[in-house]
């Protein structure tokens, strides 16, 4: 007769429990793939394809975060964002949102304005109007292609401007829109208000995310994951479209089942580190995107030492620059 294996009783059936994991993804840049034709932009960040997958309908995923509206998953929608247009020497850049602190009493002003303009070249009304976004469905704009603020920003506005896919003349349609509000915001007493208090102006409006609910294809690790935590925008139409809890701040009572996207990820890596080390945790799965693309590292209470040929020290837990350089 066979020995019996460990944790086992004759006849019996093994158990196998599932892993007690924490998941935890970082930012990434884009990054140019020398196969593919470099004479326009990448197609959104890597972690926004990771989320949404490859259509990226971030506009719809946004509605659905910020407000209370049952949003029509066939429906193709577009975020309009308020934005400022810094100008060098030869070219437009555009500035991030966080950096141009408009109020929610402002950006109801500007919309008022430019409203008329943008209902009738949609052909459609408004559906909401957040602080910073405001949705609409996309009408003749549909098709566009375009790029998130996210991955826009900092940057010569002349390469990342929408561009026509399947029809020509839309992002041209788009262009004569934008100039339209433009010229209406420059003189706006918003603007002039802004301009006295020594902030930016808003002198344009951004355009992107175009897409529907259907069009999202989130990553299989969602089927298994119980929790989300992390304040990007996204997490939260994200979550309530799958179904799953979601908050800003990690509670380290929960981790087991949890997925987090967090502005500085740094700061939670002691305590995550802690919960591995003090057997809460069986695993922390790290992804991030080296030259783009999605990268996948387990890590276990025994990967967080470093490596060291002198054996009789203890070794040192790995740094949170140690573990990301690794």
């Amino acid at each position: 007769m066979p020995p019996k294996i460990r944790g086992m009783t004759v006849n019996s059936t093994p158990q196998h429990s599932p892993l007690r994991r924490f998941t935890l993804m970082l930012p990434g840049e884009d990054k140019f793939d020398p196969d593919q034709d470099e004479s326009t932009p990448p197609k959104g960040l890597p972690q926004e394809r990771f989320l949404l997958g490859d259509k990226l309908p971030i506009a719809p995923v946004l509605l659905l975060g910020q407000s209370g509206l049952p949003v029509n998953p066939n429906e193709v929608i577009a975020c309009l964002q308020p934005v400022h247009f810094h100008a060098t020497r030869d070219h437009l850049i555009l500035m991030a949102q966080s950096q141009i602190d408009l109020t929610a009493e402002e950006s109801t002003k500007l919309l008022q304005v430019a409203l008329p303009f943008i209902e009738e070249d949609f052909g459609n009304k408004v559906l909401f109007q957040g602080q910073r976004d405001w949705f609409i469905p996309a009408g003749p704009f549909a098709n566009l292609a375009t790029h998130s603020i996210d991955q826009a920003h900092g940057r010569n506005i002349d390469w990342w401007m929408p561009r026509d896919t399947s029809e020509s003349g839309i992002a041209k349609l788009w262009r004569k829109l934008q100039n339209e509000i433009q010229m209406l915001w420059h003189i706006d007493p918003v603007n002039e208000a802004r301009e006295q208090s020594g902030l930016p102006s808003i002198n344009s409006l951004w355009i992107s995310g175009i897409g529907k609910l259907e069009d999202i294809r989130t990553p299989d690790l969602f089927q298994s994951v119980t929790r989300i935590y992390g304040e990007h925008p996204l997490l939260s139409g994200l979550a309530k479209h799958l179904g799953i809890p979601q908050q800003g701040e990690i509670d380290f009572s929960k981790l087991v089942g949890s997925f987090a996207y967090l502005d500085r990820p740094e700061n939670a890596w002691d305590r995550l580190k802690n919960a591995l080390l003090n057997k809460e945790l069986d695993e922390i799965e790290v992804i991030d995107f080296p030259k783009g693309k999605a990268r996948h590292r387990i890590f276990t209470a025994k990967d967080l030492y470093k490596k060291s040929w002198v054996f009789w020290k203890k070794s040192e837990p790995l740094t949170w620059k140690e573990m990301i350089a690794s």
